[in-house]
């Protein structure tokens, strides 16, 4: 019994990474999307806040998935990002997607990478924010349509 629930455990992690990653279900997207988007920010950043840089996918254009994301991070010296600070957001209600990110990419001080994501069609925000070292945070908002 042991060794079939073992078999079952292996081909069943197998199964979620032969998958893109599902970063939103259509439920929280159309719900979000009801409500609106995310409120511009009205601040503007810290002097010397850590840089968020989406390098891909182009958000300029609509986005097919599954797609690759790769966010980099830059510090501005003498503080340095703090991987562990990084949170992703998604939409109107903020849903807290960072650990669904963390279950299948790794976050360093110079960024993130997920090579196969998917989102329902429609219309998409994400916030992601980071800490330095010292102690000043950053957010990015990227709005983007999955078509």
């Amino acid at each position: 019994m042991k060794h079939s629930l073992a078999i079952l455990a292996t081909m069943f992690s197998l199964n979620l990474h032969a998958q893109p990653l599902q970063l939103v279900s259509e439920e929280e997207m159309k719900a979000s999307a009801a409500v609106g988007g995310l409120p511009t920010p009205r601040s503007t950043p810290q002097a010397g806040a850590p840089r968020i840089e989406l390098l891909t996918p182009d958000v300029k254009k609509p986005v097919n998935v599954p797609t690759k994301i790769e966010v980099k991070f830059s510090g501005n010296p003498p503080g340095e990002p703090k991987p562990e600070s990084f949170k992703a957001l998604y939409g109107a209600f903020k849903i807290d997607i960072t650990q669904r990110l963390l279950g299948v990419a790794k976050v360093t001080k110079e960024g993130i990478q997920v090579t196969d994501a998917s989102l329902p069609s429609g219309k998409h925000q994400l916030l992601l924010s980071l800490t330095d070292t010292l102690g000043r945070e950053s957010q990015q908002v990227i709005s983007f349509i999955v078509p």
